[in-house]
């Protein structure tokens, strides 16, 4: 086509794409547009589109332009503006080009793709300076810079031709002839302010790929030139900001320029003017990210990467996905480096540290690399909080934190190790307060695990080496086995090899080899090991630092081991000396601090070592006083106060201290507090156990208040103490008829959260450790809820004491049908209280008796028991009278249904057959009225859901199968059935509302635990706790013959009374159906 067929037609050109889209700065643009100059006076622009992470653009901007008024030739300039709408100037060259109109339309109706050169081939812009010697940065030295890769930002000038060809810029066009008007083009006019910007972009353009520092010279005072210009109100301002601080930063990275501060208030001062919802907020955050995370990697300011994290937080969701500044700032030299840059960050345990690493890890979306390690500080910050303060919901978020990291470690992961190590701390610092022994366990396996990701040379062999020794620590002071403190003591020896003078964890390794040689003195009484545990304390104390957190833990285990060379020695200056390094250790704690317990407890023991040997009351006075600090401290774990307490409770009665009955109260408390935060049935159990010397407190107790002539508070204590397990269960049962008319809606809620805690209290633990503690940690936040419904409900008049340890006048209500008895047998006194239907208790002592004389009259009536189990049915046997008839007599209002329940064949593993029990069963209803149409539950319908259901459905059972007594642990107590046992643990959480009345034909089903004597946790008591009202057990082997005699007679004498009670009942009701069920 000529161009005189083209006279009178118009040329349409369409601009349909681009791609290789960089600024030859290397800056981030706003957008990219293409101009078209047909003279140099008048050119047509496109929209300014957003570069995608490609670097390429898509436009579809069309043009028709007149041809008569068009030249032969064109200039096509693909240009950087680095503003959206408003532009400040022309904006970088990207690359330009000049072409025909011919050339253009020779591709016809089709779409057709234009290369472009680099900019530089075609000698920049016209007013473009090439004075100034070209300097050569490539010698500079390095600073400290290699994360940030700068080589990303040089354009290598001796790339091949070839090399270069396939990043070249280019347009995707179509330029055909079209019969339309043209329209007018845009004059092209600048402004001083516009063109010194032009200006100095080119120069900042040349300087970033020539290295010229006189270019970045220029650019920075056409920059400044214009910013002077651009008044504050200016529209513009924020650009000639950010143009003037983005050059002014690349010049500090080469190291041409060195003030950066002022460069950041630049930027600063521009994302000010451009808010959240501005345009240019996301590339204006973008810069200042920049600026700051370069004075860290020069400076290493940890306030600057902290505050880019944060930055990057806001940008990421500003930034859509596939567009340039998303991949810049998400990738490797972006938000990966801040990420990677805050994980080195020290360990803060501040609110603010802690919010920090939360941050960081919602910058890492699922499979990111960093995700692990993100988890893993977010732990180690949030177990520090802990640390300081003592809130188990920290801890709890750290183990979870923890668990995650772990999970998400491929296999040979080089983290895997520390992150075991972490998770491994956490969970003994949640055994320290909580005392789970299940938590030590796991600790340890976790730390054998990560010892072996760490062989000998491995060189962080050391940490799991130190955390193993401490555990291993923790485990013989709970079970005092003498392998367990020597493999500690040959690991943190050989830890402390691995950390030699000037290490930076010297001092620590010496502290635990200290403790781990006095916990071994403790046992073994070696006075080598005590001199060189005092001897590595005193090294490390010089060696740590007087603000180190740490420090005060140094001087409590100094203290320690003095006190034990004082009571070896007698040497006063060791006691004073320690009691000197417990006063200064509590002086850097805060009131709130957890470690303050140590403190209390260090102190009591320097005290109570001095009045050992020199009796000076005084010293007593202030033990007791430290007893008493380190008991009540809120922040400690329930374990160490418990210990605490009890100890408390020996002193005192060794040395008759008139704090005896305090700490004994302290005691109870203490444990009804602590098992409850237990969220399982077996656990309380465990928790109660697991203090030696507990099993006597409550007798202890109320001796204690009897020698202080205090008969109503003993009562009190001795049933505080009594079934406390029993007692926190039925907590949730409690009948709320009395609170719904004072308030119907505590009283739901209260009744709502009962149950959600009463479902939640499993059987048994999960194998699954992280499901277990999601289970924990819902039942510790359910119990929080219950405990401030409870509070609630006693601000409410006459409810002062709901759910509190009852009263004296409450128990005497026990007594209104006569005078009750309680025996309390103790180690420090024999006595009996006699509770009368009114007034105050009686007191009759027993001085002369001895408690081995009580142990001997228990085996002697063990002994007539069993002797009396083996008689025959004809031998005769005391009687006694029983009103147990007329008693079930009264509590009904209506005919009771019967129930038998028969297992002679159980299931495998779970007993021998029993061939009298289908004759027993017959026995039974043939001595149930006729009237009643009995039926029974035997044979293969005799399984665990049957016997279930039928306790649920009944009023009356009677059970005749093997009954076993767990003696290791008692809730595992449990019934033969035909399939699986049913033990105490199902009973008790079986609900039965209609019950009164059991019969418990089988073996010891009210034996008892002996490990918690005062609970009486067997399968009789499990019923009673389901609902049934009257329970008869039995205490030993039961004899099949006997059993059978003793079943005949009982019911024999029950029935003949209750024929009476019944036909009364129903002559009371006509037409009501009388129906008994015997099983």
């Amino acid at each position: 086509m000529t161009a005189s067929t083209l006279k009178g037609q118009s040329i349409r050109l369409e601009v349909i794409s681009g791609k290789n889209l960089c600024a030859p700065s290397g800056r981030i643009p706003a957008g990219i547009y293409v101009s078209v100059k047909v003279n140099p006076r008048r050119c047509w622009k496109s929209a300014t589109r957003v570069l995608s992470s490609d670097e390429s653009v898509a436009w579809g901007d069309t043009v028709i332009l007149s041809r008569d008024t068009l030249p032969t030739r064109l200039s096509l300039e693909i240009r950087a503006s680095f503003e959206l709408g408003r532009m400040l100037g022309d904006g970088e060259v990207v690359s330009k080009l000049e072409t025909s109109w011919n050339e253009l339309l020779d591709h016809g109706d089709e779409t057709f793709d234009l290369p472009f050169p680099p900019v530089d081939d075609d000698g920049g812009d016209d007013d473009s300076d090439d004075d100034g010697d070209e300097e050569d940065d490539e010698d500079e030295d390095e600073e400290d810079e290699d994360d940030k890769d700068e080589e990303d930002e040089d354009v290598n000038e001796d790339d091949d031709d070839d090399e270069e060809e396939d990043v070249y810029p280019s347009l995707t066009l179509k330029a055909t002839v079209v019969r339309a008007r043209g329209i007018e083009l845009d004059s092209i006019t600048g402004s001083e302010i516009a063109c010194r910007t032009d200006a100095g972009h080119m120069h900042f353009a040349k300087y970033m790929t020539d290295g010229n520092e006189s270019d970045l010279k220029n650019a920075v005072q056409h920059f400044q030139f214009v910013l002077d210009r651009c008044l504050v109100g200016h529209p513009d301002r924020a650009a000639a900001l950010t143009n003037l601080a983005w050059a002014r930063l690349q010049g500090h990275i080469r190291n041409d320029l060195q003030d950066i501060d002022s460069t950041i208030f630049l930027f600063r001062d521009a994302l000010a003017l451009r808010p959240q919802g501005h345009f240019g907020c996301p590339s204006s955050i973008y810069h200042l990210t920049e600026a700051l995370t370069w004075r860290y990697i020069k400076q290493d300011t940890p306030a600057d990467i902290r505050e880019s994290a944060q930055l990057y937080h806001e940008l990421l969701p500003l930034c859509p996905e596939d567009t340039y500044l998303r991949s810049i700032a998400a990738g490797d030299d972006g938000v990966d480096y801040v990420i990677n840059a805050c994980n080195n960050l020290p360990t803060d345990g501040s609110d603010d540290g802690i919010q920090l690493r939360r941050v960081v890890l919602e910058l890492c979306p699922p499979g990111h690399q960093d995700c692990p390690s993100a988890l893993n500080e977010l732990a180690k910050a949030v177990e520090a909080r802990f640390d300081e303060h003592g809130s188990i919901e920290d801890l709890e978020e750290s183990i979870k934190l923890g668990r995650e990291a772990i999970s998400l470690c491929p296999e040979g992961h080089p983290d895997c190790q520390a992150y075991l190590n972490n998770l491994a701390a956490s969970i003994i610092s949640r055994f320290d307060h909580q005392g789970k022994s299940d938590d030590l366990d796991e600790a340890i396996s976790l730390l054998e695990e990560a010892l072996g990701l760490c062989p000998v040379g491995h060189e962080f062999r050391d940490a799991p080496l130190d955390n193993l020794g401490g555990a291993l620590q923790d485990r013989f002071r709970q079970y005092n086995d003498i392998n367990d403190i020597n493999k500690a003591v040959s690991l943190f020896r050989e830890a402390l090899t691995l950390c030699p003078p000037g290490h930076p964890s010297h001092d620590t390794m010496l502290h635990n080899l200290a403790r781990a040689l006095k916990n071994r003195y403790d046992e073994l009484q070696a006075s080598e090991d005590l001199n060189e545990a005092i001897d590595l304390h005193r090294e490390s104390i010089q060696l740590i630092q007087p603000n180190n957190p740490t420090r005060h833990r140094h001087l409590c285990n100094l203290s320690l081991a003095l006190c034990s060379r004082f009571t070896q020695n007698q040497v006063n200056e060791d006691v004073e000396e320690a009691i000197g390094l417990c006063e200064e250790s509590l002086v850097t704690l805060p009131s709130l601090h957890p470690d303050r317990h140590c403190s209390y407890f260090t102190l009591r023991v320097a005290y109570m070592s001095r009045y050992e040997i020199q009796h000076n009351p005084d010293d007593l006075s202030l033990a007791v006083e430290n007893f008493r600090l380190a008991s009540r401290h809120p922040t400690q774990g329930y374990p160490e106060r418990i210990n605490e307490a009890i100890e408390w409770v020996c002193q005192a009665e060794v040395y008759q201290h008139e704090s005896a009955l305090e700490a004994y109260q302290m005691c109870l408390e203490l444990f009804d507090d602590h098992v409850m935060t237990r969220s399982s049935i077996i656990s309380r159990r465990d928790a109660a156990t697991a203090f030696s010397g507990a099993q006597t407190l409550p007798v202890d107790a109320a001796s204690c208040a009897i020698r202080r002539n205090d008969l109503q508070r003993a009562v009190e204590l001795e049933e505080q103490g009594r079934g406390q397990q029993w007692s926190l269960a039925s907590r949730l049962r409690t009948p709320l008829d009395d609170l719904k008319s004072a308030s119907l809606p505590l009283a739901h809620k209260l009744a709502e959260l009962s149950k959600r805690l009463s479902d939640t209290q499993g059987s048994a633990s999960s194998a699954d450790r992280a499901a277990a503690d999601r289970a924990a940690t819902e039942y510790r936040k359910l119990t929080e809820q219950w405990e401030a419904a409870v509070a609630e409900v006693r601000h409410l008049q006459g409810f002062s004491r709901f759910l509190l340890p009852l009263s004296y006048e409450d128990l005497q209500v026990a007594a209104r049908h006569g005078p009750v008895i309680i025996f309390i047998a103790s180690e420090y006194s024999r006595n009996a209280i006699i509770v009368p239907t009114s007034g105050k208790p009686h007191h009759v002592p027993f001085p002369d008796l001895a408690l081995a004389d009580l142990e001997e009259l228990e085996d002697d009536f063990a002994k007539a028991i069993r002797h009396a189990s083996s008689m025959g049915p004809e031998q005769p046997r005391t009687e006694s009278d029983s009103t147990l008839a007329e008693d079930l007599g009264r509590r009904r209002a209506c005919t009771p249904s019967f129930v038998a329940i028969g297992q002679g064949q159980p299931g495998a593993g779970q007993g021998k057959e029993l061939s009298t029990v289908e004759s027993e069963i017959e026995l039974v209803r043939s001595l149930v009225p006729t009237m009643a149409s009995p039926t029974t539950l035997s044979g293969d319908a005799a399984t665990r859901a049957g016997a279930l259901e039928t306790l649920r459905s009944n009023t009356w059972v009677h059970l005749a199968c093997h009954g076993k007594q767990d003696h290791d642990q008692p809730y595992y107590s449990h019934f033969a059935m035909k399939d699986e046992p049913l033990t105490l643990l199902d009973i008790m959480e079986n609900d039965a509302p209609q019950a009164e009345f059991a019969f418990l034909s089988a073996c010891h089903t009210a034996a008892g635990d002996e490990d918690t004597p005062d609970e009486v946790i067997h399968l009789a008591a499990g019923l009673q706790f389901s609902g049934f009202k009257s329970v008869i057990g039995t205490l030993w082997v039961v004899d099949d013959a006997v059993a059978k005699h003793v079943v005949k007679a009982f019911y024999k004498n029950l029935f003949k009374d209750l024929r009476r009670v019944i036909c009364r009942t129903v002559r009371r009701r006509p037409g009501h159906s009388t129906r008994l069920h015997m099983l």
